[in-house]
């Protein structure tokens, strides 16, 4: 049953914050993905012009207690030398190795950019964006004069083919690899996890393909990457089903369904004409493959060269590039259509087992900015919307529940981190101080993968999130976790591993936090916790040394989760290099 539209609130808004704002970040966020593949590359950034106060969130009933937003007394000069945006997630920003026209190289994000380390290597990464945020910035960043910065990216370290290297085209051969992953227990010592690791059997073009999300139900981890769907055991990596698929994969949803069905997005056509629009069901339970479907392009510019897929309640949610619709996980039978709406139109979505949100692209308009709104996912009825302010955009959705943003405004070059409350209204800003973090996003090729990042997560009324790695001694780094609270942005507590070790927020809930300890060059990784309150925390798992090269190759170069007791990491993309052992899937437990 439809829960209907929010009732509007049953008192006037909370009024605006009184006293000076907390200091602005030191440097901007990471860009904006502008359009999928297909689409011209954006404009640079114009100069800044003064900005506008956040607004309230807009129920779908006329509020009667609605209040102009006060403006900001606390605009900033911006940074200058700030990389242009790139043309889709995960493609080579301008000046990058990799970008059209730009030899190999660094990534030069001039002072104040946000890349800093060392040269990037792009294809194929899972990118380690560093984010300097300071607490209510919702307006341009001070700039600064210090020397440019080299970028942080993780490599896939099987980078595509270049003239006359490997195959640049052509399907690579299974049997020219390993056909059996190597035993990581043996000389496994006491108190160390189990490990295993699952190594890809199908036939890889030359430039290799894309892996996607993980999801475990009961007993079995599931994975989808290139022309095929696989299943292995949780505890042992022994495959247990595949199901092929026509084409290569080209989008998945963070969450299966409740009952353990979910549904892939794979390509048709050929390259010049290539369309994300092949929808197919799988239980994950039994491996079966269900329902297909076909998703039509619709009008003019609303196409299917992307999809953007996400589950909710027992509904598939699936937005193309101006609209979105929800269809029955069951039969593939449509629920809902979204359209546009109030003069914007959907662009992605983000969601929970019982909770979604989408966002629609008002950029059109003359504000240029987006509204964020909870939907009821079985009828698609709004339960609240929030209109961003002029310019601003929603970057990313780093939790759905609670619900906790991150919104940015390219041409100032001013961003904020906005949590809210379930009602749709403001709650806090992020306050990091002086303080700069790092966030790992997916690289990928789709239009908005809102849910693409790791390394940020929430639970309750807390936030957490990494600072930037630090060197520490000859060849270490080291870094801090700190939870922040929901209610005032503010910072509640930090926390350190043990040593001189590098740590990554994994997943929250209401004990506290589990944390991945990255490996370093002689010690392999750790999963910890640490309790609600910080505090030295506790090792869950203690990674195998058996495993550290493996380790090192595969959880530190994409995705990390940590599911039902186990670690799991994956490579961003599968090698197709013949003499490549293409490992797939890593997995530590007791």
């Amino acid at each position: 049953m439809s829960k209907g539209p929010a009732q509007p609130p049953a008192g006037p808004p909370p009024a605006a914050p009184v006293g000076p704002p907390p200091a602005a970040p030191a440097g901007p966020p990471p860009a904006q993905p502008g359009p999928g593949y297909g689409y011209p590359q954006g404009q640079p950034p114009q100069q800044p012009q003064p900005p506008q106060a956040p607004q309230q969130p807009q129920p779908v009933a006329d509020n009667p207690y609605a209040q102009q937003a006060q403006p900001g007394a606390y605009n900033q000069q911006p940074q200058y030398g700030y990389p242009q945006q790139p043309q889709f997630p995960g493609a080579p920003v301008p000046g990058a190795p990799g970008a059209p026209g730009v030899p190999a190289g660094p990534v030069g994000g001039g002072p104040g950019g946000f890349f800093k380390g060392k040269p990037a290597v792009i294809v194929g990464a899972a990118l380690a964006a560093l984010l300097v945020i300071g607490g209510g910035v919702y307006f341009a960043v001070s700039g600064d004069d210090e020397k440019p910065k080299e970028p942080v990216a993780h490599g896939s370290g099987d980078p595509e083919p270049k003239g006359g290297e490997g195959r640049p085209t052509g399907e690579g051969t299974a049997e020219g690899r390993n056909s059996d992953a190597p035993d990581l227990n043996a000389g496994r010592q006491a108190g160390e996890a189990k490990a295993w690791m699952a190594l890809s059997d199908q036939d890889l073009p030359g430039r290799g393909a894309e892996l996607m999300d993980i999801w475990v139900v009961d007993d079995t981890v599931v994975q989808a990457g290139y022309k095929a769907v696989t299943a292995w055991g949780a505890e042992d990596g022994k495959k247990k089903w595949s199901v092929p698929l026509d084409a290569p994969v080209c989008d998945t949803p963070p969450t299966p369904g409740a009952d353990g069905k979910v549904v892939v997005a794979y390509e048709s056509g050929n390259d010049t004409k290539k369309r994300c629009n092949q929808l197919q069901m799988i239980d994950l339970k039994t491996g079966e493959a269900g329902w297909k479907k076909k998703i039509d392009e619709g009008d003019s510019f609303d196409s299917t060269i992307t999809l953007d897929l996400s589950i909710s309640e027992n509904t598939l949610l699936v937005a193309r590039s101006l609209s979105g619709a929800g269809y029955s996980l069951d039969s593939g039978e449509e629920l809902f259509s979204l359209k546009k709406d109030k003069g914007c139109f959907p662009g992605a979505f983000a969601s929970t087992a019982a909770k979604a949100v989408v966002v629609d692209s008002c950029a059109a308009s003359d504000d240029k900015n987006e509204q964020l709104k909870e939907i009821d996912p079985t009828s698609g009825a709004v339960k609240w919307r929030f209109k961003t302010p002029k310019g601003y955009q929603v970057q990313k959705v780093y939790s759905v529940d609670p619900l906790v943003v991150s919104l940015v405004n390219r041409d100032k070059k001013a961003w904020t981190i906005q949590a809210f409350k379930s009602d749709g209204q403001p709650r806090s800003q992020i306050d990091g101080g002086k303080d700069t973090f790092l966030q790992r996003c997916g690289m990928t090729i789709t239009e908005r993968e809102l849910q693409s990042c790791m390394g940020m997560v929430a639970s309750g009324d807390t936030f957490y999130m990494a600072t930037e790695e630090k060197k520490s001694g000859d060849y270490d780094r080291s870094n801090e976790v700190v939870a922040f609270d929901l209610d005032t942005g503010k910072a509640k507590w930090r926390g350190k591993a043990d040593g001189a070790r590098s740590l990554l927020p994994l997943y929250a809930d209401g004990s506290g936090l589990v944390a991945y300890v990255q490996p370093t060059f002689d010690t392999p990784g750790q999963t910890v916790r640490f309790g609600k309150s910080g505090g030295k925390p506790t090792v869950l798992l203690q990674h195998p040394k058996s495993a550290q090269s493996q380790e090192n190759n595969l959880a530190m170069l994409g995705q990390t989760r940590y599911l039902d007791g186990r670690f799991y990491g994956s490579p961003s993309r599968l090698s197709g290099q013949d003499d490549s052992d293409t490992g797939q899937l890593l997995s530590f437990g007791k």
